[in-house]
C-alpha cells in the first residue's frame, strides 16, 4: 500500500493544485487594473495586461508541481512539513503583494514585500534543491517571474513616488 506521500498517490497533487488556484483567485480578486493602475506611469518593458494572469497562472502551476515533488521527495515526515510550510510562505506573501500593490495603493511597500518574497523564493528553491532536482527546476520559472514582478515594482515606485 502507498501512503499519501507515495508516488502513486494523487492527494498531494490535488491538494497542491487547489493551493495554486486559491493563490490565482486570491490574487486576480485583489488585482485591480482600472483607473488607479492605468494612470501609473509604467515602464516600457511592461508586459501586456493580459499576460500577467497567463503568466502567474503557468507559474503557480509548476510552484505546485514543485510542492508536490520536494513534500514526495522529503526524506522524513519533519522535513515534508517543513517543505510544506516554506511553500505556505511563499503563497502568502504572493497574495500579500497583490493587496498592498492594488488594494492598498501602496507599490513602495510592495517593493519591500516583494524582496522579502524573492529572499523566501530563493530559500524555497535551495531548501527544494536538497530533496528534489526536479522541485528546484520546476521553482526556476517562478523566481524569474517574482524577479521581472520586483523589477516592476522597483520601475513602479521609481516613476511614480511618493506614494502614501
Amino acid at each position: 500500500m502507498i501512503g499519501a506521500r507515495g508516488a502513486g498517490s494523487l492527494i498531494p497533487a490535488i491538494v497542491g493544485a487547489l493551493v495554486a488556484l486559491v493563490i490565482a483567485l486570491l490574487g486576480t480578486t485583489l488585482t485591480d487594473t482600472g483607473p488607479w493602475y492605468q494612470a501609473l506611469a509604467r515602464p516600457r518593458w511592461t508586459p501586456p495586461d493580459a499576460a500577467f494572469g497567463i503568466i502567474w497562472m503557468v507559474a503557480l502551476a509548476l510552484w505546485a508541481a514543485a510542492a508536490v515533488a520536494a513534500w514526495r521527495a522529503a526524506p522524513t515526515h519533519r522535513e515534508a512539513e517543513a517543505s510544506v510550510g516554506l511553500f505556505a510562505l511563499t503563497g502568502f506573501l504572493n497574495i500579500l503583494w497583490s493587496l498592498l500593490f492594488f488594494r492598498l495603493k501602496r507599490p513602495d511597500l510592495a517593493l519591500a514585500e516583494g524582496a522579502v518574497l524573492w529572499l523566501s523564493v530563493v530559500g524555497l528553491l535551495v531548501a527544494s534543491a536538497r530533496v528534489s532536482r526536479t522541485a528546484a527546476i520546476l521553482l526556476l520559472p517562478y523566481l524569474a517571474w517574482v524577479s521581472m514582478a520586483v523589477a516592476f515594482t522597483w520601475e513602479i515606485v521609481r516613476l511614480n513616488r511618493p506614494f502614501g
